[in-house]
Order: C-alpha cells, then sequence, then structure tokens
C-alpha cells in the first residue's frame, strides 16, 4: 500500500499545481516505479509499458476518427443538423432547447467529440436562444449537458478505448450497446427542458412550409449518413474498426469538400495539423495511463480494492452505486480517457465477481465518466460551454442541477437494468 500512497499523493498534488494529467500521470507513475523498483529499471519499465499501451492495431481508428469529425465540423454539419432539427422539433413550447439536445446529439455521434458539439453547436444555438428571450445560463448549461450524448452512439472514440483496456472487446458491440442509453440521455435532457419551458414559459419557434422544413431534413441526411456507412460496415464484416475510420475520413473530405465545399483544399492542412495535435494528445494520454495501471497491477492494488469492495458488502445493488459514485467523483477532476484506462482494471474484476458482463460496465462506465464533462472542476465541456455563453460556471450551476439528476437517473437505469446496453448487441448476434 506504500506504492499505492506514493502514487495518489504525487498525482494529486500535481493536480492541484495544475500540470497538464498527461504529465501528471507519468510523473507520478516513474517516481512510483523509482522507489519500488529503482531508477534504471524504472524508466525502461515507463517507456516499455507506454509503447506497448499504444501498440495496437485498435487505436489507429481514433486518429482517423478524430480527423472525420474536425472535417464535418468545419464542413458546415453543424449548420445543417441545427436546421433539420428545428425542421422536427422546433415548434414545441421551447422548441430551441429541443433543438439544442437534438442537435448536440446528432453532431456529437458524428464528430466523436463532447468538446466539438459544445464548440459547434453551442457557437450557434446559444446566441440565438438568448435573442428569442431563453436565459443565457440555461442555454449554456443545457448545451453542456446535451454535448455529452454524442459520446455513447457511435462512432465513439472512448469506447474503442475501453475495448482496449477491458482486454478485446468487441469494438462493434460496444458501438451497438451505447445506441439505446445514448438515446434515453438525449430524452431525459428533453424532458428537463419541457419542465423549464413550462415553467418560464419559453417560446416556440416559427413552424415552416412542409416543403421547406423537408428540404432543411433532407440537406441533413448526408451528413448522417456516415453513422450508416461507418457502423453498417462493421456490422456486415465488410470493414474492421479502423478500416471504418478510414471510410470516415473519405466520406467527410468527398461531404465538406466537394458536396458541400464549405472547406477548400487550402484549409486542409490546418484541419490535418489539428488532428496530429489531438491524436498526439490522446495517444500520450494512452500511454501513460497503461504505464500507471501496469504499476497498480504489480502492487496489486486493484486486486485489493476488489477484496474490500466485496467485504464491505455483498450486495450487488450497494457495490454498484458505490463504484459508480467513485467514478462520479473521479470524473470531476480526471478526464475520461486516463479515468477509463486505469479504473477499467480496477474495477472490472469486481463487477464480473457480481454477474454484470464486460459490455455492460463499459456502457455504465462511459455514461458515468461524461456527467464528468460537465461537472466543475476539470469538465472540458463546462468550460467550453461557460466560454461560447460568455458567462461563469457558478451562474449555470443552478438550471445544470435538474439536468445531472436527470443523467443520474438514467445512469441508475442503466447500472441496474443489463436490457438497455446488452438488448441490440444480443440480437444482432454481437455479444
Amino acid at each position: 500500500m506504500e506504492a499505492a500512497l506514493i502514487l495518489i499523493v504525487t498525482f494529486l498534488i500535481l493536480l492541484f499545481l495544475h500540470v497538464p494529467i498527461a504529465f501528471s500521470i507519468g510523473i507520478s507513475t516513474l517516481l512510483t516505479m523509482f522507489l519500488t523498483i529503482d531508477f534504471e529499471p524504472a524508466v525502461q519499465t515507463l517507456a516499455q509499458r507506454m509503447a506497448s499501451g499504444i501498440d495496437s492495431f485498435a487505436l489507429l481508428a481514433i486518429p482517423f476518427f478524430i480527423l472525420s469529425g474536425l472535417i464535418m465540423g468545419r464542413g458546415g454539419i453543424a449548420r445543417r443538423l441545427i436546421d433539420a432539427s428545428k425542421a422536427i422539433l422546433g415548434t414545441l413550447p421551447g422548441g430551441l432547447a429541443f433543438v439544442n439536445v437534438m442537435s448536440c446529439m446528432l453532431f456529437g455521434s458524428i464528430s466523436g467529440s463532447a468538446v466539438a458539439a459544445a464548440s459547434a453547436i453551442g457557437g450557434v444555438m446559444i446566441p440565438e436562444m438568448e435573442k428569442q428571450g431563453y436565459k443565457r445560463d440555461f442555454s449554456a448549461a443545457i448545451t453542456a449537458a446535451s454535448s455529452t450524448t454524442g459520446l455513447l452512439i457511435p462512432p465513439s472514440n472512448i469506447l474503442i478505448i475501453y475495448a482496449l483496456a477491458s482486454g478485446g472487446i468487441s469494438i462493434a458491440a460496444l458501438f451497438i450497446a451505447g445506441y439505446v442509453p445514448g438515446i434515453m440521455l438525449g430524452l431525459a435532457l428533453m424532458i428537463v427542458c419541457a419542465v423549464f419551458a413550462k415553467r418560464w414559459h419559453l417560446p416556440s419557434g416559427e413552424r415552416l412550409p412542409l416543403k421547406t422544413a423537408a428540404r432543411k431534413v433532407l440537406d441533413a441526411v448526408p451528413s448522417m449518413l456516415l453513422i450508416v456507412l461507418v457502423i453498417g460496415g462493421i456490422l456486415s464484416g465488410i470493414v474492421t474498426p479502423t478500416e471504418a475510420g478510414v471510410l470516415a475520413v473519405l466520406y467527410s473530405l468527398i461531404l465538406a469538400v466537394g458536396f458541400y465545399r464549405e472547406v477548400t483544399p487550402k484549409e486542409l492542412p490546418d484541419v490535418f495539423l489539428k488532428a496530429v495535435e489531438t491524436t498526439a494528445i490522446v495517444m500520450l494520454l494512452i500511454g501513460t495511463s497503461t504505464a500507471m495501471s501496469w504499476i497498480l497491477s504489480y502492487e496489486n492494488i486493484p486486486q485489493t480494492i476488489s477484496q474490500a469492495l466485496l467485504f464491505l458488502s455483498e450486495n450487488p445493488i450497494i457495490i454498484l452505486l458505490i463504484i459508480n459514485l467513485t467514478l462520479l467523483f473521479v470524473g470531476a477532476f480526471i478526464d475520461m480517457t486516463p479515468a477509463v484506462l486505469i479504473f477499467t482494471p480496477i474495477f472490472l474484476p469486481v463487477v464480473v465477481e457480481l454477474g454484470m458482463s464486460p459490455l455492460h460496465f463499459g456502457i455504465m462506465m462511459v455514461l458515468n465518466l461524461s456527467i464528468g464533462l460537465c461537472t466543475p472542476p476539470v469538465g472540458s465541456v463546462l468550460f467550453v460551454s461557460c466560454a461560447v455563453a460568455k458567462t461563469s460556471i457558478a451562474s449555470i450551476l443552478r438550471p445544470i442541477i435538474p439536468m445531472y439528476i436527470a443523467m443520474f437517473l438514467v445512469l441508475l437505469l442503466v447500472t441496474y437494468v443489463p436490457w438497455f446496453s446488452e438488448a441490440l448487441p444480443k440480437a444482432l448476434g454481437l455479444y
């Protein structure tokens, strides 16, 4: 336990000093290895574990999906999805709030990034909602909360990372398993919007002629076909998830450069550079987190925690609640990628002992950590939404609390009812 204490204390001190999380993980891991192994073997082991952590064919899908999302983000996709959502939901009381949720769900699933969804959709919807009489803090809150839904709806990079951390569970099964919980999360947020709309008498949007509405929906269809292309290709066995990432990039280029013509060839080098930067950050997080997971396993910390949890209670309901509360706390301080890589080896053996499948646990974990993205003090999506809305985190806490409650209720449903996660993969013969 001495190694665990060194690791945790060093990591928390570095976080408190605002050291980037990848370096916090790497430095605390190296220090722990140095004190428990020796300096030269520690450096070699850290380098080996970081290299082996990113030496995976499945991880090749991540840079391709990142690039595809960036191209889509610049290709006018957000505006078309918003227009389509307005045509479908805009005439309801508080319609723009529903449009915000639906647009974030669609864009998040296409781009695979909650931050991109908050930035792209929020940049359009928050000013428009304010013009229509919506409170700025409410607009920022609903953008932050709903932008996380796309992390469950494939293609999702974080589900690929969980597949790696869990020891090779089917990425296709994880992708399909995320649909129902992701849609549930979106519907729960829409229910919250409906309550606010009734309480605050929020305005309805303009009713469009049927022909105009149909045209706006059809204009967004090519963007949404990316999901069909990726998931259809994986399910049919024609392509692997990595090859599907390549298809996503090609399709995004054709759509943004050739069809919509929102991206010029001169802009592509900047997009590629941004994709390289983002991929480098993600891979560094994966490498250092893999090394930390190794030292945790080397010191038998996961086994110790498993025994402690099972000793604490034999009731699966209590243990799963403790795990969820722990992950909610972790998600408020640590980014999703290292959280998944570090805590999957710790908690997965416990839940398997309780009879929960790795597939079910993966969806529960990603849903749980998604809430952390819009939770202070470190929630990246929360900061982006506040920056777009030009407001403070303290100001949006009041309207976002009911959204936290709705998201937590969905989390409990997904945790205790395996059907929501497992029904579709089983029906399609993937699990």
